[in-house]
């Protein structure tokens, strides 16, 4: 008798095993080479994402909130987030302006700051600071991170367009996928699925943008009690620093901190900033935003690094700011399809998944034993 007629597992196993690995390849290949049509939408979801839960928080005000109509809360939650952007988007192309006129005293300036430092250390490494600052060109970063800022400015008026048409959808989404699904079993549990999506990233989405909006604000304190020039710059690169996992806030202490090196003729406001705004960024990142995100979010911490690399080397830096959002979704879809619940359970953080069919209220944490 053939053996893998009586036992036909271990070949079912390398067929998985090899339809995964040609999947995972082209979805990654997909991720790649569609850069440039799959990140402005995933930006205008997230943008979607923002504007629904500050509605949301307008709807949930004690006493008015129940009064006001929904056309009501759903216009005030565009204004606020739209303005927020517009007020970032005025400071960035104003402080743009400032730094290129005095970007000629700041080369002099590294000139003179990267010699005293290459003294201090020592002569043998002298020439090699040298050679590095000589071979650093401050107007070509300069122009770098402005061109990309114009890029993003060209593709702000389609991620617009974008969220116009998922608020107009919002609606109708519901009963478009019930007309769509010829079982309503199935029907009821994509429904159950994109729910639990929603109230997730809302959470994630509404949680993070506090935190790094009030850690910006503390570090902006900081800024401006030295009189740190373009103040402003380094209080929005430290909000928008802050959604990038681990990484970002190391690099939201040391930019600005290197900047007052450069400015000031001694090293005491050098050590104010890397002491200062390194206290707030440990303070909020080590005690408010696990208590705070540990509540909505249960994703294993070498996942998120993990996510991190993966995602900034698909799509460069604004993967970085995607990669906790993203993964979020793919494990909350994980754990909705029993097929992938042992891979969603490895990627929490104590193996407790917080959604799946026919475990309870959507985003309530269900033991990892669920069937």
């Amino acid at each position: 008798m053939n053996p893998v007629t009586e036992n036909p597992a271990p070949a079912a196993a390398i067929r998985a095993v090899r339809d995964g690995l040609l999947i995972g390849s082209l979805a990654i290949c997909l991720l790649y080479f569609g850069a440039g049509f799959l990140i402005p939408l995933v930006l205008a979801f997230l943008l979607y994402v923002l504007i629904i839960a500050v509605t949301n928080r307008f709807a949930a005000l004690p006493v008015v909130g129940p009064r006001l109509p929904g056309w009501l809360t759903l216009t005030l939650g565009v204004a606020v987030v739209m303005s927020g952007l517009f007020a970032v988007m005025y400071v960035m192309a104003d402080q743009a302006t400032r730094f290129l006129l005095a970007l000629p005293s700041y080369e002099d300036r590294l000139d003179e700051v990267s010699a005293r430092i290459a003294g201090l250390i020592g002569s043998e490494f002298a020439d090699v600071i040298r050679k590095q600052v000589v071979g650093l060109d401050l107007s070509l970063i300069a122009f770098s991170a402005f061109g990309g800022a114009r890029s993003f400015l060209s593709t702000f008026l389609l991620i617009s367009l974008y969220v116009a048409f998922m608020i107009a959808e919002r609606g109708v989404i519901a009963r478009k996928i019930q007309l769509a699904t010829t079982d309503p079993a199935f029907g009821r549990e994509l429904r159950a699925i994109m729910s639990d999506i929603s109230v997730s990233m809302q959470r994630y989405v509404g949680i993070k943008t506090f935190i790094s909006l009030l850690t910006s604000s503390f570090c902006y304190v900081v800024f401006r009690a030295l009189n740190l020039e373009f103040a402003e710059t380094w209080a929005v690169l430290t909000f928008a620093l802050n959604f990038i996992p681990s990484i970002g806030s190391i690099i939201a202490v040391l930019l600005p901190a290197l900047a007052a090196l450069l400015q000031f003729d001694t090293i005491g406001p050098f050590l104010v900033v890397l002491l200062g705004t390194g206290v707030v960024q440990f303070s909020i990142g080590n005690f408010l935003d696990p208590a705070l995100t540990g509540r909505s979010l249960n994703l294993s911490t070498l996942m998120v690094i993990l996510a991190l690399t993966f995602w900034a080397g698909v799509w460069g830096i604004i993967g970085a700011f995607l990669s906790v959002p993203l993964t979020v979704c793919l494990l909350i879809v994980m754990s909705n399809i029993r097929a992938t619940r042992p891979i969603a359970i490895l990627m929490s953080k104590d193996g407790t998944l917080m959604s799946g069919p026919g475990t309870g209220p959507v985003g309530e944490p269900r033991p990892a034993s669920w069937r």
